[in-house]
């Protein structure tokens, strides 16, 4: 079962259920909680941090869902964080420790702008960016393209050269405008490590399909 995978903390997977993601974004699903998770033990084991302040960020950090085309997309982050602070509270946590996990879910969204203030938000941050490059971020990209009905790319100008990259008409500018500059904001050591590592296979496929298409 899934909440096996947030061991030592199935119990409170299963505490904060009813507020975790739904499968209708395939892209920002219970799978999606699931790699952020194993993202953020990697880099916890060396960074260190709170483990059990972690779990509960990584549960609740999409637990308020706004479309990617929506004007409210930068204040997603934010409105979990506050849904963050309510699930928390019920479950009597202390008030320090629901303070880390709000701010560290509100600074995890690119779309913020926000630089985390702790330790666990860095990581947070590591892990959630992590899913959205490599072969991962690949398939997620095409996957909310799919969504907002986009094309898979210019038809005249593949790569925006003479032209302003526009991600919400076509998937494969999603790459220049921001997967492919995303490598260089991760707050961790381990996460950059990590991060480099999978830049590399973006920038592959970028390549490998320009190629691919050019006339």
């Amino acid at each position: 079962m899934i909440q096996e995978s947030f061991r030592p903390y199935d119990q409170l997977f299963l505490q904060l259920e009813s507020y975790l993601p739904s499968a209708e974004d395939g892209a920002h699903d219970l799978s999606h909680l699931q790699r952020v998770w194993q993202n953020a033990k990697v880099i916890q084991a060396v960074e260190g941090g709170d483990l059990e302040i972690l779990a509960a960020a990584v549960l609740l950090h999409d637990c308020v869902q706004v479309p990617k085309d929506s004007p409210l997309r930068s204040r997603a982050a934010a409105l979990a964080a506050d849904q963050a602070r309510t699930a928390l509270k019920l479950l009597q946590w202390q008030q320090d420790r629901i303070d880390i996990v709000a701010g560290a879910i509100e600074s995890h969204s690119y779309s913020a702008g926000l630089t985390p203030t702790s330790l666990e938000g860095s990581i947070l941050q590591d892990a959630d960016r992590l899913d959205a490059i490599g072969y991962v971020g690949i398939a997620r990209c095409f996957y909310t393209a799919g969504r907002m009905g986009s094309a898979l790319y210019h038809p005249n100008q593949p790569e925006p050269i003479d032209r302003l990259a526009d991600d919400k008409c076509f998937a494969l500018d999603h790459f220049p405008k921001k997967l492919l500059t995303l490598c260089k904001g991760f707050r961790t050591p381990t996460g950059k490590r990590l991060a480099e590592e999978r830049h590399e296979k973006l920038q592959e496929f970028y390549t490998g399909m320009l190629a691919e298409i050019a006339p």
